[in-house]
C-alpha cells in the first residue's frame, strides 16, 4: 500500500512517500481503508526528534483518521463493511488497572498510532473495534478525521478536566491552531462566554466570525486586556497548549479559584511555577491529553446532534505530505491541514 513514513530524523528529507506492507487484519480488529488524515503538531515532533516517545523506524506518520470499513469480524455487529468511520488513535491494552476504570489515555502501555505504532498517512490501518466510530452525518472524510486528535482533546479539557459550565469565561490562548479551534467551538456549544488570543489580527478577526466574544491581542498586555473584558474578574477556565511563553499570562488571567487547563509546551516546558499565586488564589494547575474512548463516543454524539463542522484550512494529497507538514510548521494555519488519501475523500 501507499503511505508517508519515517526513515529516520530531521526533515522533510527524512519523510518518504511509497510502498508499506498491508497490515494484517487480527481477530477483534477492524481494517480500515482511509480517505483522510490530518496534520497534528505531533507529526512534526516525530519528524524532528521523537524523543522520549518508543518507536522503531521506518514508521508511518499520522495518528488521526477517517475511511471505510474493509474487513471485519464475521460477528461484529456495531460495524459493517463500507461503513465510513473515525478513529480514536489510542490503543490501550484493556486490561490494566486504569483501562477497567475507563481512563484507557492513562493506561500503562498506551500506544498512539504515528509515534508507538503505524499510523494514518497510509492507504490501509487496522485497529481495536472499540477505536472506530460511525461518521457524525455531513461530514467529510478530513472534517470526520480533525475529530480524532483536536477535538477530542478540546472536550477532555473542557468537559474531562475544567468541568465547564455555561455561565462561565474561557480564555483559549493561540487561536488558530486545532486544538484552539475546536475549544472554541465546544466552549460556545456549551454556552460559555469565550474569549481568544492570537499575535495575528487576521486570526482573531476570523475567531470572532466563528463565535468568540472578544479578541485578545497577544502582542499587548494579554492580562490588562483580559481584565477590561471581564470587568476586572479575570477568566474561570483559561485552555492553553503554547506553553512557556504564555504561562505567566495565563495564571495572571484566572479569577480566584479558576483551573488552567494545559495539553501542550510547544513554546518550553518549564515556565516559572508562580507557587504562591497558586495557592493564594486557590487556582487549579490540570494536565490532559487527548480523551477516553468514552469520552469520544459522548464527542462524536454531541457532533451528530449539533452540526459542528471542523476547521479546515487546506487540503494536500499524500504526496504532498511534505507541503502539508511544512503548512502546519509555519503557524499560519488556521484550522485543519488535511492529508486525502485515495479517492472519495
Amino acid at each position: 500500500m501507499k503511505a508517508a513514513y519515517l526513515t529516520g530524523h530531521g526533515g522533510n528529507e527524512v519523510v518518504a512517500v511509497g510502498e508499506r506492507p498491508r497490515p494484517e487484519r487480527r481477530p477483534g480488529d477492524v481494517l480500515v481503508r482511509l480517505r483522510a488524515a490530518t496534520v497534528n503538531r505531533v507529526d512534526l515532533y516525530m519528524r524532528d526528534s521523537g524523543a522520549g516517545i518508543t518507536h522503531a523506524l521506518p514508521l508511518i506518520m499520522g495518528l488521526d483518521g477517517a475511511g471505510v470499513v474493509e474487513e471485519i469480524d464475521a460477528d461484529e455487529r456495531a460495524l459493517s463493511v463500507g461503513q465510513s468511520v473515525v478513529l480514536h488513535p489510542g490503543i490501550g491494552c484493556g486490561r490494566c488497572e486504569f483501562c477497567l476504570r475507563g481512563r484507557d489515555t492513562l493506561c500503562t502501555s498506551m500506544r498512539l498510532l504515528g509515534e508507538h505504532r503505524d499510523g494514518t498517512f497510509a492507504e490501509f490501518v487496522s485497529l481495536p473495534a472499540r477505536n472506530v466510530f460511525a461518521i457524525p452525518e455531513g461530514l467529510s472524510f478530513g472534517e470526520a478525521a480533525a475529530l480524532g486528535v483536536n477535538h477530542i482533546t478540546a472536550w477532555g479539557m473542557l468537559h474531562g478536566k475544567a468541568r465547564i459550565q455555561p455561565w462561565e469565561t474561557v480564555l483559549i490562548f493561540g487561536i488558530g491552531g486545532g486544538v484552539s479551534l475546536a475549544a472554541l467551538q465546544l466552549a460556545r456549544l456549551a454556552g460559555a462566554r469565550v474569549l481568544v488570543t492570537s499575535r495575528d489580527p487576521a486570526k482573531l478577526e476570523r475567531a470572532l466570525s466563528l463565535g468568540a466574544d472578544a479578541a485578545i491581542d497577544g502582542r499587548g498586555d494579554v492580562v490588562r486586556q483580559v481584565m477590561a473584558a471581564t470587568d476586572g474578574r479575570g477568566a474561570d477556565v483559561v485552555i492553553e497548549n503554547v506553553g512557556a511563553a504564555v504561562w505567566t499570562s495565563a495564571m495572571k488571567s484566572l479569577v480566584r479559584g479558576g483551573r488552567l487547563v494545559t495539553c501542550g509546551a510547544t513554546t518550553g516546558d518549564q515556565p516559572p511555577a508562580d507557587i504562591r499565586r497558586i495557592f493564594i488564589r486557590q487556582l487549579q494547575i490540570l494536565g490532559s491529553t487527548m480523551g477516553d474512548l468514552g469520552e469520544f463516543r459522548d464527542l462524536v454524539a454531541l457532533v451528530q446532534r449539533s452540526g459542528l463542522k471542523p476547521v479546515i484550512d487546506s487540503e494536500y494529497a499524500l504526496d504532498e505530505v511534505h507541503a502539508a507538514l511544512d503548512r502546519l510548521a509555519s503557524g499560519q494555519q488556521f484550522g485543519k491541514v488535511v492529508i486525502k488519501i485515495g479517492s472519495g475523500s
